[in-house]
Parts: structure tokens; sequence; C-alpha cells
């Protein structure tokens, strides 16, 4: 199996390869904010992010434990739009 380094911003399926925990319905979509940096278990890591809903919308900020190498990359289906419904100026 190929490790998935992570950075911010990266979205990854997180099932029961990653811990048992993600088993069955409990799966999910997360969209990574932070890597800890310290050391744990070996291949084992800690993440901070968003899970992400099926249109690809943040719906609940988590933390998790979870084997790195059991991770796969997820596509997400949108961005999701600014929620105070605010739109970028276009440019010239």
């Amino acid at each position: 199996m190929t490790q998935v380094v992570l950075r911010p911003g990266d979205v990854v399926h997180v099932g029961p390869e990653a811990s048992v925990q993600f088993s069955g319905e409990r799966t999910l979509t997360f969209r990574v904010i932070r890597v800890d940096p310290r050391a744990t278990y070996d291949g084992w890591i800690w993440l901070d992010g968003y899970v992400l809903g099926a249109d690809g919308s943040a719906e609940q900020r988590r933390r998790i434990f979870v084997r790195q190498e059991g991770l796969r990359r997820a596509a997400v289906s949108r961005v999701p739009a600014a929620r105070n419904g605010s739109r970028t100026a276009d440019l010239p």
C-alpha cells in the first residue's frame, strides 16, 4: 500500500482500513486542516479537520486518530460557496 502524504486542504476517505471505528455506515469523507506533528504509535496519526457532506460542504469539525496507510484520497463533488452569501467580484 502507498502511504498518503497529507497536507492541509487534502480530502481523504476514512474507512475501516484507517480504523475499525470508521466501519460500515461510520465511514466518512474528511478535509484535513492540520496534521499533528507529534510522534505517536508507528503508522498512526492525529488529524484535525472537517467531515464533509455528500455535497462537499463541511458538516462537523473533528479530531481523529487513524492509520495513515489506511487513508485514501477522495474527490469532492464541488467547492462549497461562502456561507455569508458574498461573491467575489469579476476581475477585468
